[in-house]
Formats: structure tokens, sequence, C-alpha cells
């Protein structure tokens, strides 16, 4: 307790607050822009803090971590265009939201869930880091491929009206994510000899045009029409008992957040869908979801913040990144002198519960911003298409081009825009493509360095409890749509018999 007391007033320094303020305003900032990650943002600061005091850079960084992920949720609501990978979950549900006139109420729920699960995380990174930490440990190869194989199995959750249009899509983000070298041998696969497609099709450059550039041309259509229907903005507020019904949802979201981010690599792309689709199977009213659900906001973004206290365990614990961002930050912890692992707890007590009491504080400034903000925000959908519309195009291919200074990801993006305008016209979801683009990679490095480890013995993956368990969970997940369908088209014929003897 005293350390804690330390870290309190080491952090209520006006010099340190200023830092964090200034980071989380930053951070969201990055965030709520196309093209601009969470890892992208850390690494653009990082070179400021290196004449700071540890725990001023530190908390500088790590308020810009912690906004922008946040952020990314901002334009996913609003104008369906997220800021972040992690962000693409709360577009399914947040942006149906905002063209009801809710947004006002979806950003409530998102800011609300996000500072839950924020806090959440720290709470839990404080009190059982070692615990978790050494858990996470035990996931290696096999392990990763069944948690990635388990978040395919989502499509069945994000895929719409048409599981087999949803299936088709997950199948095409798959197909592109093996665009680029082998994992394994380092040799080139679909590259056609150009050295930009090397490193593979960016993920994010496809995203940006999936979701926002497919919409700017969806909006074309309509643009100078004379009838058409500006979104309303009401000012509808969250009220106590809806609120309420979201708790369940956003504990669950935030334990599902914080135990994935714990693994080293998982991330919180897939975080926000699993724990998407979890609120779903819950859920009591799943056609909902899809159409405005404020579970299916309050689900990913109470996950993907809880991410973040998550992937700090195994960084601090056992200097080892929990995903790049933390990356980036066991570098600027090493610049500043700083060897994460079990002796900084030993060697730097205070600093370290500074730090923790600076990512409380930091997920409470997002609560402070984003309540405060949200009247500003939402003047987004005011805005008239005429001018709205040309204005995500030039971000999509300021966010595009800013991801490498490379022509060829605005080429992408623009692909990827007018193919997300046709899947979109002919019923395909954009969402279980951005899923296969994320996990595809990862499920077939996993699956094939299990292979290496087993020397070809498929033994590996039902003998490993962890393992068994996960490819379990993405069967039953993946076929519960099929079987609910079965059951119900049987519980219907049964009704239909007894009114017909009736």
């Amino acid at each position: 307790m005293s350390l804690f007391m330390d870290g309190l007033v080491n952090v209520f320094q006006w010099q340190v607050l200023l830092f964090l303020v200034t980071g989380t305003v930053v951070g969201i900032c990055i965030g709520s822009l196309p093209g601009l990650t969470a890892t992208m943002g850390v690494a653009l600061i990082l070179p400021v803090t290196f004449g700071m005091d540890p725990v001023t850079g530190i908390l500088l960084l790590i308020g810009v971590y912690f906004g922008s992920v946040y952020g990314g949720s901002l334009t996913a609501i609003l104008i369906n265009t997220p800021g972040t990978p992690a962000s693409a979950a709360t577009a399914i549900d947040g942006y149906p939201m905002a063209k009801k006139g809710l947004a006002h109420k979806a950003l409530t729920i998102s800011t609300l869930a996000s500072t839950i699960g924020g806090v959440i995380s720290v709470i839990v990174l404080i009190v059982v880091a070692p615990q978790l930490a050494e858990f996470a440990l035990k996931f290696s190869a096999p392990e990763s491929f069944a948690l990635a194989l388990f978040g395919l199995s989502i499509i069945s959750s994000i895929a719409g009206k048409s599981l087999i249009k949803g299936l088709i899509s997950g199948f095409i983000g798959l197909l592109i994510s093996t665009i680029g070298l082998d994992p394994m041998g380092g040799f080139p696969r679909f590259t056609f000899d150009n050295l930009n497609l090397s490193s593979g099709v960016n993920l994010i450059a496809v995203m940006i045009g999936l979701f926002a550039a497919s919409e700017a041309f969806k909006s074309m259509e309509t643009i100078f029409s004379t009838n058409q229907k500006a979104i309303m903005v009401e000012k509808v507020k969250l009220k106590w008992h809806e609120f309420r019904t979201l708790i369940g949802t956003i504990l669950r979201s935030a334990g599902i957040g914080t135990f994935i981010g714990m693994i080293p690599g998982a991330g919180g792309d897939i975080t926000a869908f699993v724990a998407y689709n979890e609120a779903k199977r819950f859920s009591k009213n799943k056609e909902e979801f899809g159409k405005g659900s404020m579970k299916g906001v309050a689900a990913p973004e109470a996950a993907n913040n809880s991410v973040t206290g998550g992937a700090m365990i195994p960084l601090l614990t056992l200097g080892i990144p929990g995903d790049a961002v933390t990356a980036v930050l066991l570098g600027a912890l090493m610049v500043q002198g700083l060897q994460p692992g079990p002796m900084l707890f030993e060697a730097n007590g205070p600093l370290v519960y500074t730090l923790f009491v600076g990512m409380l504080l930091a997920n409470l400034l997002l609560l402070v911003f984003g309540l405060a903000g949200i009247r500003l925000f939402t003047k987004v959908l005011l805005i008239p298409k005429t001018i709205l519309t040309p204005i995500i195009l030039v971000l999509c291919v300021l966010g595009a081009y800013s991801l490498g200074n490379n022509y060829f990801d605005v080429l992408v993006m623009f692909i990827a825009g007018v193919a997300g305008y046709f899947l979109q016209r002919y019923g395909f979801p954009a969402s279980p493509i951005i899923l296969g683009l994320i996990l595809g990679p990862m499920l077939e490095s996993n699956l094939r360095r299990s292979l290496l480890m087993s020397q070809g013995n498929l033994d590996i993956f039902y003998t490993r409890p962890i393992t068994a368990v996960l490819i379990g969970l993405a069967i039953a997940t993946l076929f519960s749509p099929l079987v609910g369908k079965v059951m119900k088209g049987r519980r219907n014929g049964r009704m239909h018999d007894e009114n017909y003897k009736l």
C-alpha cells in the first residue's frame, strides 16, 4: 500500500500530470485518424521522451497508447471508418446506431465500456500479474494456432444474414493474407515480382478501403439527390436501466480482453471480435446484432481497451511484449535504463507502482475527455454529404499513404474500396475479410510450427488441454448457428403439425 501511495504522489506532480493528459489527448486524435494506429502513434512520440525522466516519458507513451485504442471507436461509430483495426468490430453495430440518430448514446456506451475495461485490466495487472504471466507462457505454437482458429470461427457470428456469404468473405481474407513471403521458408508467394507485395498486403490499407472508401463510394450514389435524408443526431442519453443490462457484457469482455492481451502476439484485433461473438452468444436478442445493438458496441470496446493492461502483464513481469505497441514500450523502458522482468519490481518498485497509478488515471481521463467531447464529435454527422464524402476520401488517401509513404498502399486502398462497394451491394460482409487478414498469418505460421514440433503428428492438437479446449470451442462456435436454425425449423414444424391436428 505504501508503494501505491508513493505512486499516487508521483503521478500528481504537475509536470507528470500535464504530459499524461497531453499523451491521452494526442492518442485520441491519432486513433481517430484512419491509418494512424496505436503502434504508429507511440513510435512517433517515442523520440520526444528521450530527454525526459523515466516516469514522465513512459506515462506520456502510455497516454498515447490508451488514447489511440479508444480514439479508433469515434470514427468507427460516426462514419463507419475504424481508426484502428481493433475498432473494426465496433463499427458493426456502432454505425447502424449512428444512422438511427443514436450516435450520442453509442459514443457514451463506447466511452463507459472503454474506461471500465481499461480499469479492470489494470487492476488485474496490479493484483495477479506474475501468476497470469506464468500461465501465458504456456501458450506456444499449438495454443496460438487454436486461438487463431477460434477467432476465425467467429465469422459465423459476424456473417450477417447469410452464413455462406460470410464464410466466402472470410476465405477471401485468408487468401489475401497468404500474399508475401512464406513465414517459414521466406519464399515469395503471389507477389507477381512486385516488391511492394513482398511483405504482404497492408491490413490497414485494406481496412480503410473496405470500410471508409466503400462507404464514400456508396454515398456518391445519392450525394446530389434532393430528397436524401440527413442523419438526425438525437440527444438520447444512456439511461441507467440500459447501462445495467450492459454491465455483464462489459465485465465478460474485459476479462476476455485481459486474458487474450497477455498472450504474446494475440493483440486487440482478435480480442474485439471474440468479445463481440461472446456478447452475441450470451444475448437473448441475437437478431439485434448488426442492426445497432448496444451490447455490440460495449463488448468490443471493453475488450480492446482491456488489452492495454493485459499486454502490459508479460511486458513488466517477464520482459516479453504482449503486442506491437508494448514492443515499442519495451524499447522505451530500456532507453530509460530499465530492464523489464521479475527484477523490475524488486529494483524499481516505486516506479512500477507509479506506472500502475498512471494507467488507472489514463483510463479515467478517457472517461472525462470522451463524455465531454461527445457533443463535439457528433457534429460530424451534421456535415452535408457533399462536403463529408470528399473529406472522407482525402482522409483515406492520407491514411493509406502515411502507412509507408508509398503510393502502392493508396492503390490497395482504392482497390479494396471498390471491392468493398460491390461486396456491400451484393450482401457480402466486410468484417470477415478483415478477420481473415488479421488471423491468417497467425494461423498459418503457428500451424506449421506445431507440425514441426510434432514432426507432422496431428496428436499435438488434441493431447494438449488448452489447444483441445480452444479447438472444441471453435467447432461449437462455427456450427452453432446452423444447429440453431435446424432446431428452430424442427420446433416450427412441430408447432405446425400440432395446429394442423387441432
